[in-house]
């Protein structure tokens, strides 16, 4: 299964993230879509699994949730906007994040790329893949692709798509 992670798109999407989003099985949008519009694009592409952010109008509120955790391949994920990352969670997260630890957290929020384990909370895998927009203090717009067999991530790729301006 081939994913594409994206988050903080803020109303903005271009052929780069398209062409990004046609070559996968699935898109997971971490929040911060700015416009209903943008949700309905992709996900009129390939299966979206999301969750809405704090800059999100009460469209996108009502099409995706807070959280959403679920299964792919085997693997447990837990999507979320303001989640932190490993050493420094979000207090509104740390517990659930201590008592039932997923094998991948994903965030945005930060426009920050980060990638990388937690071995204190059953090595699982963080990842924020930037922001893929045009608003925001970053300075490349990225997003991150991989792949799942078997609850095996595999295959991860930054992807660079220019400057944010």
């Amino acid at each position: 299964m081939k994913i594409l992670i994206l988050s903080d798109t803020h109303g903005y999407l271009d052929d780069a993230i398209m062409k990004h989003a046609n070559a996968c099985d699935e898109i997971w949008h971490a929040g911060d879509f700015g416009t209903a519009e943008v949700s309905e694009k992709l996900s009129s592409v390939k299966p979206l699994r999301a969750v809405y952010g704090n800059i999100d109008p009460p469209a996108v509120r009502r099409m995706h949730p807070l959280h959403n955790r679920f299964e792919a391949e085997g693997l447990r994920v837990w999507i979320t906007h303001i989640g932190g990352y490993p050493g420094k969670y979000d207090p509104a997260i740390r517990k659930n994040i201590f008592d039932d630890p997923p094998d991948l957290f994903i965030t945005g929020h930060s426009h920050i790329l980060k990638i990388m384990r937690d071995p204190n909370h059953g090595n699982l895998l963080h990842i924020n893949p930037g922001a893929a927009g045009k608003h925001g203090l970053h300075t490349i717009r990225t997003l991150v692709k991989f792949e799942i067999l078997n609850k095996k991530i595999s295959e991860v790729q930054v992807v660079e798509l220019g400057m944010r301006s």
